[in-house]
């Protein structure tokens, strides 16, 4: 299970299970399902997918993507859009394990020129 914090546009305590898989070059492919429960009390279903390996420092670099699904009329948005996720995982200041922080970008259509 993992557990922590969303600020910015979605305020938000989340809890997700991770059904990770590891390919043969050591890269693990995580596959994370999860609710984001807002500040304002609504409840926000997420999948999250991507590519965790290790980068020049040694940490675990993450690239994803992101969807949601909600019934709540003030996050309705979210149902039509896909993220991306760029982050990293880091060694715990307090040498308790390792934390994970990542940016969430929302992708924006453009049309093909």
């Amino acid at each position: 299970m993992a557990e922590g914090r969303s600020t910015g546009r979605l305020s938000a305590r989340f809890r997700a299970a991770n059904f990770p898989r590891k390919r043969a070059d050591g890269a693990l492919v995580p596959e994370f399902r999860g609710v984001l429960e807002t500040d304002g009390g609504a409840a926000v279903l997420f999948e999250w997918q991507g590519l965790a390996e290790p980068n020049e420092t040694g940490r675990r670099r993450l690239l994803g993507s992101l969807v949601h699904m909600t019934d709540d009329t003030r996050y309705r948005w979210l149902n039509d859009r896909v993220c991306a996720i760029e982050g990293e995982v880091r060694p715990r200041t307090d040498g308790s394990g390792s934390e994970v922080v990542f940016e969430v970008s929302e992708m924006v259509w453009e049309g093909v020129p």
